[in-house]
């Protein structure tokens, strides 16, 4: 009996050695690594780092440096993000839970942007509003296509939200409708027999019950949008005028571009630390929201 235990015991550890490597390797090295350079100064050339305590975190904290600018507009994008992504991807789960012809098609459409490469889709969008909207802008004559999508630091942000909405709606979509069919149909009927009509039906019963669907999708949309990179890397570049730069793009832009991995690394640290404190407290509120059956 000792011998079987030993044995399962061993099976385990060997099955899972390599991912506890790989994952000490990839994530829990860099992650220690990061917050000794951010006590640092150094541009990634010198053999040897400069130790210059916490002169980093103070430089960003005082203003110092475009962080706290870069940070706002990634709060800005993620309220537009987690808002309307929520909204639009409940409204079309809804229609297509509703049994007519070519549902499941239309559901394939809503998720095929988000199976794209979300740089492939920033350059799509790209051409689309610079070459796309100037056609259409011909052939209408309304000022609405001429307008300077990516060229305006207001319309720009727009544009960024719209686009990462677009590309990632599909799959918020495809969780609202596993926890729509989810709804025990009993719940429905009963409250039918009650008199409850379609409308009271939805808010008084469906909606309290998607409890567990609306904590996921609000969480994996507010953490998706707090890391937003790849598709305003794609769009514009931080542009115009460094209007569009996420928190992301610019800890890339001080470590890799200006070769400040010091002041990278502390930017890095303090924005995982921010968005771990609003991840947790987000999960939280909408977990204790939820209604069980």
């Amino acid at each position: 009996m000792r011998s079987v235990k030993w044995k399962e015991g061993l099976e385990t550890v060997l099955f899972t050695l390599p991912a506890i490597l790989l994952v000490t390797v990839m994530m829990y090295i860099p992650f220690f690594m990061s917050g000794y350079y951010s006590l640092t100064e150094w541009n990634g050339i010198a053999k040897e780092p400069v130790f210059n305590g916490l002169d980093n975190f103070r430089a960003i904290l005082s203003g110092g440096s475009e962080y706290m600018g870069a940070v706002w507009f990634t709060v800005k994008y993620t309220i537009g993000f987690v808002v309307f992504t929520n909204i639009a991807a409940l409204a079309l789960a809804v229609a297509l839970t509703q049994k007519f012809r070519f549902v499941n098609v239309f559901r394939g459409i809503f998720f095929i942007p988000y199976i794209m490469s979300m740089t492939i889709v920033g350059f799509i969008w790209k051409f689309i509003f610079t070459q796309g909207f100037a056609k259409l802008y011909d052939l209408t004559g309304w000022a609405f296509w001429n307008e300077s999508w990516l060229g305006s630091p207001k319309l720009a942000f727009y544009s960024v939200v719209f686009v990462g909405i677009w590309q990632a709606l599909g799959f918020y979509i495809v969780l609202y409708i596993a926890g729509l069919q989810a709804v025990p149909a009993d719940v429905l009927e009963a409250a039918t027999v009650d008199g409850a009509g379609r409308c009271q039906r939805f808010f008084k019963v469906t909606l309290p019950l998607l409890g567990p669907s609306f904590t996921t999708c609000i969480f994996m949309s507010l953490t998706n949008s707090l890391k937003v990179f790849d598709i305003i890397l794609a769009l514009t570049k931080g542009g115009p005028g460094g209007a569009t730069y996420s928190a992301t793009l610019q800890i890339y832009k001080d470590a890799f571009t200006n070769n400040r991995y010091g002041l990278g690394s502390a930017e890095s640290i303090l924005y995982f630390v921010f968005v771990l404190v609003v991840t947790q407290l987000v999960l939280k509120l909408f977990s204790s929201r939820e209604v069980d059956l």
